[in-house]
């Protein structure tokens, strides 16, 4: 996993519509991993959310798709560190979005009806709370890339 971009963004950049939420049900992890709709807020409750940011962070990562999971991981992991720096800066409220399903454990027992054993590490995914993450950056599904976002003030 490498870090390709950091970018700032204001908050009113964000589109959020049920149109992401609706691709994610059509994912073989749809309703198994709890950052996932229907666990995830839905995207009415997650739109007036970003409405009470100014501002966001979109990250884009460049990974090697042969070693898809640990560098999805690894990415998971990055996210929740910067989330972190934010918070110790003094953004109380700085939350990171995952690409995609959470991923954090090898064998999630959540999938198996089990608690999950890293809640406070969960986030939800970018798609799974609606936001239009094609609407702030040009998508080539030629690359080996992920987005993350961060939430800052």
């Amino acid at each position: 996993m490498k870090v390709l971009w950091e970018k700032e963004i204001t908050a009113s950049e964000v589109v959020v519509s049920p149109r992401p939420v609706w691709k994610c049900r059509l994912c073989p992890m749809y309703g198994r991993r709890p950052g996932c709709p229907p666990h995830a807020p839905d995207w009415r409750e997650a739109r007036e959310w970003v409405r009470s940011f100014r501002k966001a962070l979109i990250i884009k990562f460049g990974i090697d798709y042969d070693d898809f999971e640990n560098e999805k991981r690894k990415t998971l992991s990055y996210l929740l560190k910067r989330e972190e720096e934010f918070f110790k800066k003094g953004y109380m409220y700085a939350l990171a979005l995952f690409p995609g399903s959470c991923n954090l454990c090898d064998d999630c027992p959540f999938e198996r009806g089990e608690p999950c054993k890293m809640p406070d590490k969960v986030r939800p995914s970018i798609d799974a709370i609606g936001i239009e993450i094609s609407r702030l950056v040009r998508i080539d599904f030629h690359e080996s890339a992920l987005y993350g976002m961060i939430f800052i003030d």
